[in-house]
């Protein structure tokens, strides 16, 4: 796998192969911007893949899909099953736009048959980069570490000025409270972000407020 290989050194490693890896990243890079490059306005929308059908989230992901695509956004996932699946599904039968962006993993995940436009990748952060590129914002779902990791790379790129205007939804309050008290009463209490830096979030439990949110924070940006 190309992450695993580029990220551990190897002393035995041919080291004047390196720069053709670079190559074969630029390349990655190019694929990605050429195939997601026409495509209209969207919001990235990140979770469990874990998640079950008949978990209550799934049904709200699927709402958030329909809800961005009645909005005008297409839906970007990591398109596999779980979250991206449900938001992937809610999206194209609402007649919007469905994008799946797919990492190379050592256990094969495939793209979750909602997917339209569907683009391969093998390097997590070639990927990520496709996630804020071409979205509008971000809407976080219940998750594990990579659901976080891409919540606080998002959260990060805005606190940094890196991304102007980018609203980022964490959609389920009862998962996010937890988090959320920590960070007020541990983290902001030891100064270590500003009371501004806890508003660039915007917690919620309904797909249509979330789109609502997303739509107030672009309205601005364009004003």
């Amino acid at each position: 796998h190309e992450d695993l290989t580029l990220l551990q050194r190897d002393p035995t490693t041919d080291l004047a192969g390196e720069p053709w890896r670079a190559l074969r990243i630029l390349s990655e890079f190019v694929e990605g911007f050429d195939a997601m490059s026409a495509i209209p306005r969207a919001i990235s929308v990140f979770g469990s893949a874990r998640m079950t059908r008949d978990d209550p989230m799934f049904s709200t992901a699927r709402r958030l899909g329909a809800a961005a695509a009645e909005a005008g956004f297409a839906v970007i996932t990591g398109g596999g099953p779980g979250v991206m699946e449900a938001a992937n599904q809610g999206c194209t039968e609402a007649g919007g736009l469905s994008v799946g962006c797919n990492i190379e993993l050592p256990f094969e995940q495939k793209l979750n048959s909602y997917v339209e436009l569907g683009v391969d990748f093998r390097y997590f952060f070639v990927r990520k980069t496709m996630f804020v590129k071409y979205a509008e914002g971000f809407v976080v779902f219940p998750g594990g570490f990579g659901t976080l990791d891409e919540l606080f790379e998002s959260l990060t790129l805005v606190q940094a000025g890196k991304i102007l205007h980018f609203p980022v939804v964490m959609m389920g309050s009862a998962y996010w409270s937890g988090l959320i008290d920590w960070l007020r009463s541990t983290v902001l209490a030891q100064v270590r972000v500003s009371e501004s830096d806890l508003d660039i979030f915007h917690v919620c439990d309904e797909p249509d407020e979330a789109i609502a949110f997303i739509g107030e924070v672009l309205a601005r940006r364009s004003a």
